[in-house]
């Protein structure tokens, strides 16, 4: 179905979940994260794009599918101010997490430290572990970042159940569910 757009995103959790599951897995998640042992996703993403709330979306539909996500914005334990600690500390936590998430917006490709999280992701998980979930103003895409095709991406479902699928750049796909089990 390609990239999804931040509009269908939005129109996705009004009607799959509602606005009040919403808010309650989102404040749900926002407390969980003090208990960073059981996190299993790292979820990078710019700061730029905390502002608009579409952040708060994904993290939703992934603590509904089960798992715990891990962000940096909502860790406490790290510097006020970004420093070689805040990098030593990313580094850990994506190593420590299972899957590694890159929220794909124009704000994250263009990010130096999104670019270098993908470059630790790449690393320590993939390619079954990590995965682009490329969000969109419209339905367009990003040019001369080609090197993005080599991960594989979530995208809107066609099944029947799922929300999102997981495609890989061979073109195969499965139920994020499935992904998140591996």
């Amino acid at each position: 179905m390609g990239i999804i757009t931040k509009s269908r995103l939005t129109a996705l959790t009004e009607t799959k979940i509602g606005y009040r599951a919403f808010s309650e897995v989102l404040n749900e998640s926002k407390a969980e994260n003090k208990y960073l042992a059981e996190v299993t996703i790292f979820l990078s993403h710019s700061h730029e794009d905390l502002k608009n709330g579409y952040l708060d979306k994904v993290i939703v539909f992934l603590r509904k599918s089960g798992v715990r996500v891990y962000i940096d914005s909502m860790d406490n334990s790290l510097p006020p101010f970004t420093s070689s600690e805040t990098a030593k500390r990313i580094k850990t936590q994506i190593k420590a997490n299972k899957k590694f998430i890159l929220i794909a917006t124009n704000n994250a490709i263009s990010s130096k430290w999104c670019n270098w999280e993908l470059g630790i992701g790449d690393t320590h998980k993939y390619i079954d572990h990590i995965a682009l979930f490329p969000l969109a103003d419209s339905s367009g895409t990003w040019t001369g970042n080609e090197y993005l095709r080599i991960y594989p991406r979530i995208e809107e479902s066609n099944y029947t159940d799922d929300y999102f699928k997981v495609i890989y750049p061979d073109g195969t796909d499965e139920s994020i569910y499935t992904w998140l089990q591996k």
